[in-house]
């Protein structure tokens, strides 16, 4: 059930329930089989003298997902759901069963490269007062996610970016608090926040503040996660020396109405959580109406796109693939 590979790249071998687990690597899928199968792919490709061990949570997939992985991965612990639990819970089952001194949270549509896990490990290793850190994310164009590292969505740093003021001042910093567009992506630096796709967070801060909020179905799960990180003395780091290709891009543009309100839920639910007792009733209320005129113009968007739709040749996105393993639309 558990796996590792040997420092040498090709020598592969299995360790015994009993034996250390360097890290558990969880992976929450969704009707991804394909995608989930690639991700797998990847990880059991890593070139690193680190042991691992990967769990897999299903949300009740209708595409064969779980037998497909049982048999191309015998060792995958596989936790299958009767129901689409969200990416909170899913995780947190993962969580629950997992041996690993780290915990690496991955998502279905990720590939790592050979030497992402072990070059991640060790920087944890090296670095004992960081709580979490993150590697490069790019998108299968060669463009950086921008998620990977971010600062937190307060009231200004959402206004700076709903706004475009950090498209306009782009080496400002005070106008890109969100997506830190002032530093470049190749550096390495303490951020507030990296992004679920790929997040290496080590056992003893998860036993300090818990696993992710289940109030959070998705969206928004991986900001509080590193809120609490950081809120309890932690540190969060960006490593971009080696990377991971998020397949998330894509010319579809409509969005599941169940998305599009959870993703804007998500903002509401988190400012509610750890800024609305830090401001006053008039910058709460314009925080809801802004969130409010986001998700309205939302809705507009999708409606408008919905006569086109038939004429698409879609092309697997975050909302209908990366999303898929955490909700049913």
């Amino acid at each position: 059930m558990i796996h590792t590979a040997d420092a040498s790249p090709n020598e592969v071998s299995h360790v015994n329930k009993n034996d250390k687990v360097d890290v558990s690597i969880i992976i929450v899928n969704y009707n991804t089989r394909q995608l989930t199968l690639d991700c797998l792919a990847s990880v059991y490709a890593s070139q690193t003298s680190y042991q691992y061990e990967v769990i897999v949570v299903d949300n009740a997939s209708r595409d064969d997902s779980v037998g497909a992985i049982q048999h191309a991965y015998p060792n995958v612990r596989m936790i299958a759901n009767s129901a689409n639990t969200g990416f909170a819970v899913a995780n947190n089952q993962g969580m629950d069963i997992a041996g690993g001194h780290y915990i690496l949270l991955l998502n279905s549509d990720t590939v790592v490269q050979p030497d992402t896990l072990h070059t991640m490990v060790y920087f944890m290793d090296c670095h004992p007062e960081m709580g979490a850190s993150g590697c490069k994310v790019i998108l299968p164009d060669g463009s950086l996610d921008k998620a990977c590292k971010r600062g937190f969505p307060t009231p200004s740093a959402s206004f700076y970016y709903a706004f475009g003021l950090s498209r306009i001042f782009p080496d400002r910093p005070k106008f890109n608090q969100y997506q830190l567009g002032h530093l470049s992506p190749d550096d390495e630096y303490p951020v507030d926040c990296l992004v679920g796709a790929f997040m290496l967070v080590r056992r003893e801060t998860i036993e300090q503040i818990g696993g992710l909020d289940e109030t959070f179905f998705m969206y928004g799960e991986d900001i509080d996660w590193c809120y609490r990180i950081k809120e309890a003395g932690w540190g969060i780091y960006y490593y971009p020396r080696t990377y991971i290709v998020h397949y998330k891009g894509g010319s579809a543009r409509r969005k599941p109405l169940k998305i599009t309100y959870e993703f804007h839920r998500a903002m509401w639910v988190f400012h509610r959580k750890h800024y609305a007792k830090k401001h006053n009733p008039l910058m709460n209320g314009a925080v809801w109406m802004g969130i409010s005129l986001k998700f309205t113009l939302s809705l507009l968007r999708n409606w408008v796109s919905l006569p086109s739709r038939s004429k698409r040749t879609v092309t697997p996105t975050r909302t209908e693939n990366e999303v898929s393993s955490e909700v049913k639309s």
